[in-house]
């Protein structure tokens, strides 16, 4: 079993009281888990005894943050639909581009999604693609989360009715079939690298009898449901002219909602489903950036909070945010609930990581398991370079992580034990080689769909 030793950083554990810091502190790791964590130096028995060893001097030592959403096909199409709201930037750019990916396609741009995120601080990312041109896209993107190293949750997107875009549309039959093979194929434990669940796209792109059976077999499988809901206010309109009901409303109506449903947005809710989801239990994933990119709104984070709402926090896809940098959406967060309420406080750093760190380890289903630098969890950790101009000097590590550092301060970056970012450099891939391979890519994708990249 291989041992890794990183000592004399500054120590965020995130277990338990979110403003505990060790300065300095050590972290032990043995095989894939976190062995001991303390503050001062490390006992001269795990100086001794180490295969590696990291001097964090200058760096908080965090959990690898989780990115709760995202839709990582969109790699290739970012900066196409810039400045569109949400249906016109699906219409004009995300459906025709998705259209035109191979499956080939689908692996690079997860692959180069995944080694994003890694190289950002996300150690674990909810991924859900939602183009079902070919049997094997999941499969691709599936075999580039293995690729990588990253730890990855994967919400195979479907719809079956209209409105949703026709060319993505599949039967129940298939949307079942298909979701149980990938689930059979890569669920093999709790803490499986690469994990697979339901991922229903939207209310209004859903038959009724289909969203029950996915939930009746997210509890057989032991899975969970992800899903947009109540992005925009066209969205909510939508829902009231056909069923009128609004969406979360609708959704509890049939009988669904349950402690398994992932909420993705939820701009728009009203009071009412707000109580709803917080009884039946359901997490809600906050986009704060895709919400600002998209003006579909600021969502009302204060009201989930005071709801014991569990929520956490993601980038969304690199077609609305366009990068998928989960310290800027830290950020980005805290300053947006700040300006919507007008409370300085509406927000602490303390509040933020827990969305980012907690919140993502329910989403992922990992509880207890990830966000927290603690005896028996897995060893995902990130190092941040706190001794950088834009940051030092530093009084408060969980502050300058929100509200300084970005993804560029990223330094080291370990999931599972395993080494996968060392000095901003990824030790498993040829970066260079896999920017220029996507590029190319890219460039077919856009003349295959007829996109016209638009001077700004």
């Amino acid at each position: 079993m291989t041992t890794l030793l990183i000592h004399s950083g500054w120590v965020l554990p995130c277990d338990g009281d979110m403003r505990q810091s060790f300065r300095p502190g050590y972290v032990y790791v043995a095989g894939e888990r976190i062995e001991a964590v303390g503050v001062g130096a490390p006992p001269e028995g795990l100086l001794l005894g180490a295969d590696e060893i990291i001097n964090a001097a200058g760096m908080a030592v965090i959990p690898g943050l989780v990115n709760a959403h995202t839709h990582l096909f969109q790699c290739f199409l970012r900066g196409l639909a810039d400045d569109r709201p949400l249906l016109q930037w699906l219409a004009e750019a995300t459906w025709p581009g998705g259209l035109a990916m191979t499956e080939h396609d689908f692996y690079l741009a997860a692959l180069l999604g995944f080694v994003e995120n890694l190289k950002c601080g996300a150690t674990s990312v909810l991924d859900q693609d939602y183009v079902q041109t070919s049997p094997r896209n999941m499969d691709a993107v599936a075999a580039a989360a293995e690729r990588s190293g990253a730890r990855v949750l994967l919400a195979r997107g479907v719809g079956d009715r209209e409105p949703y875009f026709a060319e993505f549309q599949e039967s129940a039959e298939t949307i079942i079939a298909e979701t149980g093979r990938l689930i059979r194929r890569w669920n093999t434990g709790p803490t499986s690298r690469v994990r697979v669940e339901f991922g229903p796209m939207i209310p209004w792109g859903c038959q009724v009898e289909t969203l029950r059976e996915i939930g009746r077999l997210a509890h057989a499988w032991d899975v969970g449901v992800h899903i947009h809901v109540s992005e925009s206010r066209d969205e909510v309109q939508m829902s009231l002219d056909e069923f009128g009901l609004t969406p979360v409303r609708w959704l509890d109506e049939i009988g669904v909602l349950d402690d398994r449903w992932q909420l993705v947005h939820c701009v728009w809710l009203t009071p009412e489903e707000m109580d709803i989801v917080a009884g039946r239990g359901s997490l809600i994933v906050h986009c704060p950036v895709s919400n600002m990119y998209l003006a579909s709104g600021i969502a009302p984070v204060g009201e989930w909070r005071r709801r014991g709402i569990p929520t956490a926090l993601a980038t969304d896809g690199p077609g609305s945010n366009n990068s998928q940098d989960m310290l800027e959406v830290l950020k980005t967060t805290a300053c947006l609930q700040k300006v919507g309420s007008l409370d300085a406080q509406a927000l602490l750093p303390a509040d933020v990581l827990a969305m980012a760190l907690h919140g993502g380890a329910r989403a992922m289903r990992l509880d207890g398991q990830i966000g927290r630098l603690a005896p028996s969890a897995l060893a995902d950790i990130v190092l941040v370079n706190l001794a950088r101009p834009h940051i030092a000097p530093v009084h408060s590590a969980a502050s300058a992580l929100v509200y300084n550092a970005n993804g560029n301060d990223v330094d080291t970056v370990i999931v599972g034990g395993q080494v996968l970012v060392r000095a901003g450099l990824l030790t498993q891939l040829d970066e260079a080689r896999l920017v220029a391979e996507c590029q190319a890519a890219a460039e077919g994708i856009i003349a295959r769909a007829g996109i016209r990249v638009a001077a700004r």
